[in-house]
């Protein structure tokens, strides 16, 4: 990972002095927005604190990102997340985040929902079609839940969809959408039809970010 992150923290907020930061999505939104601001880095040590909780190693791109760039702050969409180690009082993270990520989950999950659900005409009484009802949504309940298994929230895309950084598993390192919130599971986020690493992912957006800001053919008179 020798190189990967040098010069990032300087770029990003290089950005908050661009003629045109406003026009990239997620820099300024009504009251907040990430503005390109980055949180301070973190220390080795604190790294250690943030996988001891989460009960997983981090992966090495994200790892090298917090400890050389910042721990969260302006990156795709709404920014990303803040990581904060552990301190007196803190509540102990759940341990879904060390289980294994199965992306096979997502097409189960569809074929369970969309396919599955019992059908009143099938079922002789009410009785029948009421239990049958109840084991269908738990076993959905049961997929929703597991399909985020393996993975960390990292950054917030709005309209309660999220991205996911995979932290266990055969994709370890590589980002994905989380789009529960309309039915879809959790899908690969591809750049040239493969899925992608976090560094690719924060890196993509911040060209686009620096190509949109500093755009000399932007209108200033049209920006809010």
């Amino acid at each position: 990972m020798a190189g990967t992150w040098a010069g990032v923290r300087e770029r990003v907020l290089a950005l908050r002095e661009a003629p045109h930061w406003r026009t990239v999505f997620g820099a300024d939104f009504l009251s907040s927005g990430h503005k390109f601001e980055l949180l301070p880095v973190l220390t080795e040590e604190q790294v250690h604190m943030v996988e001891r909780r989460l009960g997983v190693e981090l992966p090495e791109e994200y790892r090298t990102f917090l400890l050389e760039v910042g721990a969260g702050g302006a990156g795709p969409d709404y920014g990303l997340f803040p990581v904060v180690p552990a301190g007196p009082g803190t509540r102990p993270a759940g341990r879904r985040c060390a289980l294994l990520f199965r992306p096979e989950l997502t097409a189960e999950f569809d074929e369970h929902v969309w396919r599955a659900e019992p059908q009143r005409a099938d079922y002789s009484d009410d009785g029948a079609f009421a239990a049958a009802y109840a084991s269908w949504d738990d076993r959905a309940e049961e997929l929703e839940n597991a399909l985020t298994d393996g993975t960390l929230r990292i950054s917030d895309q709005g309209c309660a969809y999220f991205t996911l950084l995979v932290v266990t598993g055969a994709h370890r390192g590589t980002v994905w959408d989380d789009v529960r919130g309309v039915g879809e599971g959790v899908l690969p986020i591809k750049r040239n039809d493969r899925i992608a690493s976090f560094a690719k992912w924060y890196l993509h957006w911040l060209d686009d970010a620096e190509r949109r800001a500093w755009d000399k053919t932007t209108d200033a008179s049209a920006l809010p």
